[in-house]
């Protein structure tokens, strides 16, 4: 265990910013697994988008974990970073991060996850990416 307080990253943008409300909860109060995954895939697919300069499709999910729960009312940051690219797909890391206690923010580490997307064309089939354009990549992360 870290004695550091968590922050949010610096530096980095996040690619999608959400608060969580009562219907996506359960009767516990806190908010279901499945709707953190459906946001995860949305912030992820926003790199994986541009980086493929058009329609991408999930097709896995590599690794997800659930660190700590995630309450209504939390404000939920997704920070997500191409990791791999290959002929047709993109690899993309996804950190979440909730602020809580708004009058004395407590920022919390709530899920990463690493999700792997497909190029597809206006069939839904499986298409090579593009070449890089330095011009249009201005702000993604360098690929590995």
């Amino acid at each position: 265990m870290s004695s550091t307080v968590p922050e949010l990253p610096p530096g980095k943008a996040p690619q999608l910013r959400v608060m969580p409300m009562p219907s996506d909860a359960n009767v516990y109060g806190d908010v279901f697994g499945g709707w953190i995954m459906a946001q995860v895939d949305i912030a992820g697919s926003l790199p994986a988008t541009r980086r493929a300069n058009g329609r991408v499709a999930t097709i896995a999910v590599n690794s997800f974990l659930f660190k700590n729960p995630v309450f209504v009312g939390d404000l939920l940051s997704f920070y997500a970073d191409i990791v791999k690219v290959g002929n047709t797909s993109i690899t993309v890391n996804v950190e979440v991060y909730a602020e809580r206690n708004r009058l004395q923010t407590e920022i919390v580490k709530v899920t990463e996850a690493t999700l792997t997307y497909v190029a597809t064309d206006e069939n839904r089939k499986p298409r090579p990416l593009p070449p890089l354009d330095p011009s249009r990549e201005a702000g993604l992360n360098p690929v590995l």
